[in-house]
């Protein structure tokens, strides 16, 4: 027997969900419930993180919020109000994020959106230690963070980590980017084997307006958005919001697993 629900909250349309019952089984499908589950979001405390946590809240989550800096963990804990911790720590030290997890205990997702601002150009041009200053929040600091949670996830945990479009659609001075997302895709297959019954999935955002585009100048930031949104077959560039639905998505969609959602507007096909 099919159920197709869709509730109302204030006299406004939410989330539908499907629910199936066979026999004593029931599931829904299309629930964002999240109600009595802890998810930890390193990187949580701005753009895509941010809006991730705020999503994960509203759909019942308690949530900590991960950050190398204590100013950015205190406003995004005085935004998010009820039913949040906040954490400093450096992602890139592997002892810390070790300590992390033995002192927020048991958890059931963790989400890694970590990073810091995009760099691009030649490769000639760039200096090694900027490239692995991109692997080392990007790729390491997303290792050790699994590494180090996994003990602590819960039956039917899951975790999503961030990639982007660089290695789908690479562009003349992505090298560094798509050598980096590349990276994050095969990890992740890995561990959704790995860590199975655990499940593991992948967020590939396109060009969305965050702090991370921050070292730009300003007019170059929105002319790179103004063209970008008319190159897009949506006709706008991303949003954080519309890319905590995609990890919302994956944390609540309990037969996913080693997957990569693009989210970009449609930008790998122009």
């Amino acid at each position: 027997m099919w159920v197709y629900q869709v509730r109302l909250k204030n006299n406004t349309r939410v989330t539908p969900s499907l629910t199936i019952h066979s026999g004593d089984s029931t599931m829904t499908i299309g629930s964002t419930n999240l109600q009595h589950q802890h998810v930890v979001l390193l990187g949580g405390t701005s753009g895509i993180g941010l809006a991730t946590a705020e999503a994960a809240l509203a759909a019942g989550a308690s949530v900590s919020v991960v950050s190398s800096r204590s100013e950015r963990v205190a406003e995004a804990v005085a935004r998010l109000g009820d039913r949040v911790n906040g954490y400093t720590v450096d992602l890139s030290n592997a002892s810390a994020v070790r300590a992390l997890f033995g002192q927020v205990g048991a958890i059931d997702h963790l989400v890694y959106s970590a990073g810091d601002s995009l760099r691009t150009g030649a490769l000639a041009d760039m200096d090694l230690a900027t490239v692995r200053q991109l692997f080392e929040v990007r790729v390491f600091g997303a290792i050790a963070a699994v590494k180090h949670a996994a003990p602590y996830l819960r039956p039917g945990g899951s975790v999503v980590l961030t990639s982007g479009i660089a290695s789908l659609r690479p562009q003349k001075g992505w090298a560094a980017l798509a050598s980096v997302c590349s990276a994050m895709e095969g990890l992740t297959r890995a561990l959704a084997v790995e860590l199975a019954p655990v499940r593991v999935n992948l967020v590939s955002p396109g060009l969305v307006r965050t702090p991370l585009w921050n070292d730009l100048p300003e007019f170059e930031r929105e002319a790179l958005y103004a063209a970008s949104a008319a190159a897009l077959p949506v006709g706008r560039v991303g949003e954080a919001e519309d890319l905590a639905q995609a990890y919302v998505y994956l944390v609540t969609n309990r037969y996913a697993t080693g997957q990569n959602i693009v989210v970009d507007g449609g930008g790998v096909l122009v």
